[in-house]
């Protein structure tokens, strides 16, 4: 495993001091298996990171850092957030501390972008349909460089919005492989994965269904995952939405979506105008409202 430590953050001692002791005030995500915190590394040149310290006492945090370190100590690509480095050690009461430090996205994740908080300091924050678009080929950079580019396949597992991250110019960055797992040659040029042994491997709404009867981890269900988040990107809605029950879900609603009219299904605020008939021309610019709807269709026939 070939990770690169940096002196003043591979000691708890260095990440106590760029998150001011991990105080609630450096606190900016609560994970699974950790807290994620806001630090800066270098008194110099004030490098900010975010530090993930794991919580030894969650059953199964060790197995995703060591998974995690595993997937990231190699990996360099614009479209997968960078990992600067990796401490592990012990407290003077034998505790054990383990944290990854990571380049830091100043713009948050995705699913803040899509379904904003009532209590969130930027409410008004949002997407344009150039943006949405600009994030779903990022992404889908990252996963054709994983699946087909690097030296060793990887699956990450547990694709969605919130391990989807937007830097200071919305460009998206993968992140959180704690459930990656690499696929491994058998005969000729095919790979297997592992088989699911967790029984899910991923995020209820987002999780390909082979996964939940312990199929083979495959390329396929980040494949699914992706088209997932991209029909949650465009009209709007989570795919654990109250209104989907029983059979309907949100791809059904989107075959809905695309007999009937689209814009009426899509975000409202993909749509320039929507919500103001007699104002369409002048915030849309050019009133091309009929090819902005076959854009939609377009994307969500995909």
């Amino acid at each position: 495993m070939d990770i690169n430590f940096v002196p003043v953050a591979s000691h708890r001692a260095g990440l106590l001091r760029a998150t001011n002791g991990f105080s609630p005030a450096s606190l900016i995500g609560e994970e699974t298996y950790g807290s994620v915190y806001k630090g800066s590394l270098n008194c110099d040149d004030q490098t900010v990171v975010a530090v993930k310290v794991l919580n030894q006492q969650e059953e199964g945090a060790k197995k995703c850092f060591m998974a995690e370190c595993k997937a990231l100590s190699n990996i360099r690509h614009r479209n997968i957030v960078k990992l600067i480095t990796a401490c592990t050690s012990m407290d003077y009461k034998g505790n054990e501390f383990s944290a990854l430090v990571y380049e830091f996205m100043p713009n948050g994740n995705l699913e803040s972008w899509l379904h904003p908080h009532p209590s969130d300091q930027h409410p008004s924050k949002s997407l344009n349909l150039v943006q949405r678009l600009n994030v779903a080929i990022d992404v889908a950079s990252a996963l054709d460089y994983l699946h087909n580019h690097y030296k060793t396949p990887i699956v990450h597992c547990d694709l969605k919005p919130s391990n989807i991250l937007l830097d200071d110019d919305l460009c998206a960055h993968i992140s959180d492989f704690g459930l990656a797992r690499f696929l491994f040659a058998s005969t000729g040029n095919s790979y297997r994965g592992q088989k699911s042994s967790i029984g899910i491997n991923g995020t209820v709404g987002y999780v390909a269904s082979e996964y939940g009867s312990g199929g083979e981890v495959s390329t396929k269900g980040d494949v699914y995952n992706y088209g997932i988040i991209l029909l949650e990107m465009f009209p709007g809605k989570r795919p654990t939405n109250g209104m989907f029950l029983d059979d309907f879900s949100l791809q059904n609603y989107t075959k809905m979506a695309l007999l009937a009219r689209v814009k009426e299904t899509v975000d409202p605020l993909l749509v320039p105008g929507q919500e103001d008939e007699s104002n369409r021309d002048e915030k849309s610019g050019r009133g091309d409202i009929g090819a902005l709807e076959n854009c939609l269709a377009m994307i969500l026939q995909m």
